[in-house]
């Protein structure tokens, strides 16, 4: 009997993912759970297993093919052998079968473009828009869970059709490329779109001395994702600048005595987390997401940490944030790190993050604007910590003294989140680290 290995669930907004590496070919017998293939998406990287013992009998994706979350990508004679196992299977290429087959007559032939939408694959409000703009459901590619079309991507695809001259010169601003979010893509379709590009940009020559380094699939993934989520929120920045003379002194007081019992040492990330998650309390407009035309202000707060690893960035998730205490944070930032780091992570622990905080470390510059992670609305770039000369207030006189000072930016969503609340919730952070009332 052979049996269907597919694609699993990745993580929350993962709708695709990259076959990185086959760890068997056809033929081979495997046991219950030994690894089959590696698949990379923009936020882990993660080993399937064999859901039966058996034989391979087909590879049904290539090594670099994107394929869909539920796809199948191979077939398992259980209990087969080596020697008596399945006839041969058909060779594996770039093109792959429908993850799953419906019953009713398929068309006499393959069609290049992506399949049209049944009724299960667009929202209401996007089979409403698609007909008063007068558009097909099947030319619109969709922006949600497994390629489900959303109103964005209707008013998108028009947007394009309408604005769209017969040619540009290469003086014009570059439009979106695609309307849709890293889902779902044919291989005509993004051929299309780079000889597009090629077409009215023109290319680069390469020179002598010029080093070519390709995307990697987890590199390509992240840009995907970073150009939708630029396209999709409008991003607006604030800065304060922060006093944080009270939480080193602070962290000095404890960091000797907190290593001691914890085994690793206090830095000033957890203190800058404890602050924003008591702020988002204050204010619930940071701690959303848009959904289609509401914006959902999420009851729980789970703390997304931005992290670099030798693979590139990723985010895990610090869990109700809110319920830990400034140790409890201390220990789940470490423990997350570390094993992000060592390629340790479940796709669980990068899914459902409701804010985002980045620390680019000691070299962080002054400050920066990072780019929101999607669904999110808002996500918090720490600067770099240093001691310079400031104002302050001393017996009712000025007085120039040497303070260590950090910039706090944040980014968040102008659809969700107005300029007063943002303002707030950064002011607030900044009032509670500059009080520095923290109970270890």
């Amino acid at each position: 009997m052979a049996i269907a290995v597919r694609v699993p669930e990745l993580g929350e907004s993962v709708a695709n993912g990259t076959i990185a590496r086959w760890l068997v070919k056809e033929g081979d017998r495997v046991a219950v759970d030994q690894p089959l293939v590696e698949i990379t998406t923009d936020k882990v990287d993660a080993e399937i297993p064999a859901p039966v013992a058996g034989v391979i009998s087909a590879l049904l994706a290539a090594e670099g093919e994107t394929v869909d979350v539920g796809a199948e990508i191979a077939r398992i004679e259980e209990g087969a052998s080596a020697a008596t196992g399945a006839p041969a299977a058909k060779p594996v290429s770039a093109a792959r079968p429908s993850a799953a087959p419906k019953p009713a007559a398929a068309a006499p032939a393959r069609q290049p473009e992506t399949p049209a939408p049944d009724a299960g694959r667009a929202s209401p409000m996007a089979k409403r828009a698609a007909e008063d703009a007068g558009l097909s459901l099947g030319s619109v590619t969709g922006s949600g869970v497994s390629g489900r079309v959303m109103k964005a991507d209707v008013e998108a695809a028009r947007s394009a059709r309408e604005s769209a001259p017969p040619a540009r010169s290469a003086a014009e601003p570059l439009p979106a490329l695609a309307a849709k979010a890293p889902a779902k893509r044919s291989a005509a379709s993004r051929a299309a779109q780079e000889a597009e590009t090629k077409a009215r940009f023109g290319s680069y020559a390469i020179q002598e001395g010029d080093r070519v380094i390709p995307m990697s699939p987890l590199r390509k993934l992240v840009a995907e994702h970073m150009v939708y989520s630029k396209r999709t929120s409008p991003h607006v920045g604030t800065v304060a600048e922060i006093d944080m003379g009270g939480v080193a002194a602070v962290r000095d007081a404890q960091k000797r005595a907190f290593e001691e019992a914890n085994g690793f040492g206090l830095t000033f990330l957890p203190f800058i987390v404890h602050a924003a998650v008591r702020a988002l309390r204050e204010f619930p407009a940071l701690n959303a997401s848009v959904l289609e035309e509401a914006i959902v202000e999420k009851r729980d707060i789970h703390i997304g940490i931005a992290t670099e690893t030798d693979k590139g960035l990723v985010v895990p998730v610090v869990r109700n944030a809110d319920r830990l205490s400034l140790a409890g944070l201390a220990a789940a930032i470490e423990d997350l790190a570390n094993r992000a780091r060592n390629r340790k992570l479940t796709a669980d622990e990068l899914k459902g993050g409701t804010f985002t905080i980045s620390n680019p470390g000691r070299k962080g510059n002054l400050y920066g604007f990072a780019i929101i992670n999607q669904p999110q609305v808002g996500i918090l770039r720490m600067g770099e910590m240093v001691k310079r000369p400031v104002v302050r207030s001393v017996g009712g006189q000025d007085a120039i003294a040497i303070r260590p000072m950090m910039h706090l930016a944040l980014s968040y969503d102008h659809r969700a989140v107005d300029g007063a609340p943002a303002n707030g919730f950064l002011f607030r952070v900044r009032e509670l680290l500059e009080e520095a009332e923290f109970d270890l």
